[in-house]
C-alpha cells in the first residue's frame, strides 16, 4: 500500500511545472470556483445563499471526492489501520455519549450526512438579528431524495425521544417543521446567573426539504429564509462581502475544476462577539473582556480569514492556502507601521528575501519556525494595550519607568538597552526528551540582536538583581537559569498606582478597591534559562536543551543539511517564490509525539509544554489553581511506534500583502523523504 502511494509522489520534481501542481491549489475567486462546477448542483454555490451576516462558514462541494482523496493519504490510511479501530469506536462513543456537538444538536449525526449528499453540504452560523446565533445545515441532495425523506423521519423520532414539541403550521415558515426542545439545566441556571443579560433563546430544530436540498437548522425563519434563497441565492449573499471575494480570490487561483477542497471562512471579531452573546457564562465574569479589549485596540482591522484544504491533489498529502483579511485603514500605506490604530500596529511583519534556518539549529528537532516581526513598533504600540487589560492608564510607562528608576531594581531603559538593539527576526524551535512525561517537550525562542554586546549586559543586569535567577557558565557562555521552585512558587503581586483598579469590562456590583493584581501562581516556563550568544536572545525552556543549540557548530550538525528539511525548502520556494515573512518547517511525528503520549495517559491537562499550558487555559473552566479534566479518553490508543509511519513532514508560508496575509503550505510523506534521501531532487 505504502509503495503504490509513493509512487504517485516520486517524480514531483522531474520539473517545476510538476512540482507546481501545489501552486494549482487556488484561481479564481471562492464565489466562482464551483460555479460551473464539474457535478450538477441542485442549488447556487452556499456562499450566494448564505446572507451577509454569516459569521462563520465552512462548505465541502463534493464530499465523496473529499472522502475519497483523504483516503489516499497516509492520514486517512492511518484511520483504517485496525490499530486504531479500537480509538476510534470508543471516541464515537463518546461524542454520542456526550451529545454536546452542534450536528447532535439538530438531531443528526456524522454518519447520516454520509448517506444524502448529491453534491455541496454546507454550515454557517448566522447572526439573523443582533445577539442571536443561529446554525444551518445546507446539503444538496441530489440523487438521494428517497435517502433524505427517510433521514427526515428519522430526526423527528430521535427529537420526539428527546421529548421534543412539534409546534403549530407558523404563516411565516410554511414549508419548515419546526421543535421545540425541554429546557436544559443549565439553561435554567444560566437565566438566573448574575451574568445573564437576557434569558436563554428556547432551543429549537427546524427542518426543510426542499428540491434536492435539506435545510436543518435551530432558528426557523433563517432556515426559511435559506430555503427560499435555493432558486436564485439572494444579493446580500456572504460571497459579496469584500472580506469574503479577497480571500477567495487569493486562496482559489487556477483550482483544478475537479477538485474536492474543504473551504472555510469567518468573522473573527464578528463571530467571537456573537458568541460571547449568545452563550453567557452561568458565572459572574471576572477580569477583562479579550475580545471587547482587542476590538478597541484596532485588531477589528482583522475582518475575515479563509482558505482551503485539499487532500492528494497529486504532488502532496495535503495542500492548504489561507488568507487573513486585514486592509490598511483608510488613508494609510499598505505596507507601512501605522496602517493601524493603537495596539494592532505591533501587526507589522516585513517580508524578507530570505528565511532559513540558523547554523545552530540542531540537526535533530521536531520543528522549526522563523518570522520577521517589527519588535521596535510592536514595544510602541503596547503601552495602550497593557493598561487596557490591566484596567488602569498608565501601568505600563510605569513598570517601565520603575525597571529604570527603582534603586532595587535592575536600572534598565528597556526601550534603549534592550528592544532598540534587538532585530527583525525571531525564530522557534522545538524538540523532546525521553522518556516522555508532562516536562518533556523543549523550546528556544531566538530573537535576533544587532547590538549583542549591549543586550547581554542588558541580560546580566536584569537577572543579576532577580533572587530567582542564578547565573551559570558553560562552554564560554553566561547562561542565567530559573531556580525551581514549583514546589511552592509565591504568586507575584505588582503593586497599582492609585490603588483601585476596576476593569471597565468587569461586570461587578460591588466598588470595592483592588490594591493589587496577582499574576498566575504557575510560571509558563518554570525551567526557563537565558543567554546572548550566535548573534541572538536566547530564551529556552530548558538549560539543556539550550546548552545543545549551544554546541550546534553549523554544517551537517544543523537541521538546514538535512534531507526532509532541503526537500520541503524547495516546496516553500515553489509556493513563495519571492520574499516571505514567516517560513516553518516540522516533522510531524515528533511534533505529536509527546502530546500524543500525554493524551494517551489521559494526562494532557497535565502537561507543563508552553503549548500545554495554553490548551488548558483555553478547555479549563477558568478558576484558580484548578486542573481541567482530559474531555476525551485516549487510553485505547495505540503504541505511537506502530503508528509513526504514517507521519511525514509539513512546510509553511506566510506572505505579507497590500491587505493582510496569505499563508500557505504543503505536507508530504514520510516514505517520499525516504526516496529522496536515496535519490537528490534534480533542479
Amino acid at each position: 500500500m505504502y509503495e503504490n502511494n509513493s509512487k504517485r509522489y516520486k517524480n514531483r520534481s522531474l520539473g517545476i511545472c510538476r512540482s507546481r501542481v501545489c501552486t494549482a491549489l487556488v484561481c479564481g475567486a471562492l464565489i466562482h470556483a464551483f460555479s460551473s462546477a464539474a457535478f450538477a448542483a441542485s442549488f447556487p454555490p452556499s456562499e450566494k445563499v448564505f446572507p451577509t451576516t454569516t459569521r462563520a462558514w465552512l462548505s465541502i462541494p463534493d464530499l465523496e471526492g473529499l472522502q475519497k482523496s483523504f483516503e489516499r493519504t497516509h492520514y486517512g490510511q492511518l484511520l483504517q489501520d485496525p490499530t486504531m479501530k479500537p480509538f476510534i469506536e470508543s471516541l464515537r462513543a463518546q461524542m454520542r455519549t456526550a451529545g454536546k456537538q452542534r450536528l447532535e444538536k439538530l438531531g443528526l449525526t456524522l454518519d447520516d450526512l454520509e448517506k444524502i449528499p448529491g453534491g455541496e453540504i454546507a454550515i454557517a452560523a448566522i447572526e439573523p438579528q443582533p445577539g442571536v446565533l443561529a446554525t444551518v445545515l445546507l446539503v444538496d441532495t441530489t440523487g438521494h431524495e428517497a435517502e433524505t425523506r427517510e433521514l427526515i423521519d428519522t430526526i423527528s423520532e430521535r427529537l420526539v425521544a428527546r421529548k421534543a414539541t412539534l409546534l403549530g403550521e407558523n404563516k411565516l415558515t410554511p414549508q419548515v417543521t419546526t421543535y421545540l426542545l425541554p429546557d436544559r439545566t443549565e439553561d435554567a441556571a444560566s437565566a438566573n446567573s448574575p451574568a445573564a443579560a437576557v434569558a436563554p433563546r428556547k432551543r429549537q430544530v427546524a427542518i426543510a426539504q426542499g428540491t434536492s436540498a435539506l435545510v436543518v437548522g435551530d432558528d426557523p425563519v433563517t432556515v426559511a429564509q435559506v430555503l427560499g434563497a435555493l432558486t436564485k441565492g439572494r444579493v446580500d449573499c456572504l460571497a459579496t462581502l469584500q472580506s469574503f471575494d479577497a480571500v477567495g480570490t487569493q486562496c482559489c487561483k487556477d483550482m483544478p475544476a475537479r477538485a474536492a477542497p474543504l473551504r472555510w471562512f469567518i468573522d473573527p471579531f464578528g463571530y467571537a462577539k456573537l458568541y460571547q452573546v449568545a452563550n453567557p457564562s452561568r458565572e459572574k465574569r471576572k477580569g477583562p473582556d479579550y475580545v471587547t479589549i482587542l476590538g478597541r485596540q484596532g485588531f477589528d482591522a482583522i475582518q475575515g480569514a479563509g482558505g482551503i484544504i485539499l487532500f492528494d491533489d497529486g504532488a502532496h498529502e495535503i495542500c492548504y492556502r489561507s488568507m487573513v483579511y486585514a486592509p490598511p485603514l483608510e488613508g494609510r500605506k499598505p505596507f507601512a507601521a501605522d496602517r493601524f490604530d493603537r495596539a494592532a500596529r505591533m501587526l507589522h511583519f516585513p517580508d524578507s528575501d530570505t528565511i532559513d534556518p540558523p547554523q545552530w539549529a540542531p540537526r535533530k528537532l521536531a520543528g522549526w519556525t522563523a518570522m520577521q516581526w517589527d519588535i521596535q513598533a510592536a514595544f510602541a504600540s503596547a503601552e495602550s494595550l497593557v493598561d487596557d487589560i490591566v484596567g488602569e492608564k498608565g501601568v505600563f510607562d510605569d513598570v517601565i519607568a520603575s525597571l529604570k528608576e527603582d534603586p532595587d531594581g535592575p536600572q534598565i531603559d528597556v526601550e534603549k538597552d534592550l528592544v532598540a538593539c534587538l532585530g527583525k527576526r525571531m525564530s522557534i524551535i522545538s524538540d523532546y526528551v525521553t522518556p516522555i512525561d508532562t516536562d518533556s517537550e523543549r523550546l528556544v525562542i531566538a530573537i535576533e540582536t544587532i547590538d549583542a554586546q549591549r543586550v547581554s549586559e542588558t541580560v546580566a543586569k536584569s537577572m543579576a538583581t532577580d533572587p530567582d535567577m542564578k547565573k551559570v557558565e558553560f562552554n564560554g557562555h553566561i547562561i542565567w537559569e530559573l531556580i525551581d521552585r514549583s514546589a511552592a512558587i509565591p504568586a507575584l503581586e505588582i503593586e497599582t498606582p492609585g490603588g483601585s483598579v476596576i476593569h471597565a469590562d468587569a461586570d461587578t456590583d460591588t466598588k470595592q478597591n483592588r490594591p493589587k493584581l496577582r499574576e498566575r501562581d504557575e510560571k509558563l516556563l518554570p525551567h526557563s534559562a537565558v543567554t546572548v550568544a550566535k548573534g541572538h536572545l536566547l530564551i529556552a525552556s530548558h538549560r539543556d536543551f539550550l546548552e545543545k543549540v549551544l554546541l550546534t557548530s553549523g554544517g551537517e550538525e544543523s537541521l538546514a543539511s538535512t534531507v526532509d528539511y532541503e526537500v520541503m525548502h524547495k516546496e516553500l520556494n515553489l509556493l513563495f517564490p519571492g520574499p516571505t515573512c514567516m517560513r516553518s518547517f516540522a516533522r510531524v511525528d515528533e511534533s505529536i509525539h509527546p502530546a500524543y503520549e500525554m493524551f494517551r495517559q489521559g494526562s494532557m491537562p497535565k502537561s507543563k509544554s508552553v503549548a500545554g499550558q495554553l490548551l488548558n487555559g483555553i478547555l479549563g473552566d477558568g478558576k484558580e489553581k484548578s486542573e481541567r479534566a482530559q474531555k476525551i479518553d485516549g487510553s485505547k490508543l495505540p503504541e505511537f511506534a506502530s503508528i509513526e509511519r504514517y507521519f511525514g513532514t509539513i512546510c509553511m508560508g506566510m506572505q505579507s500583502l497590500p491587505n493582510g496575509w496569505y499563508m500557505a503550505g504543503v505536507a508530504l510523506p514520510k516514505i517520499q523523504q525516504e526516496q529522496e534521501q536515496k535519490q537528490p531532487v534534480p533542479q
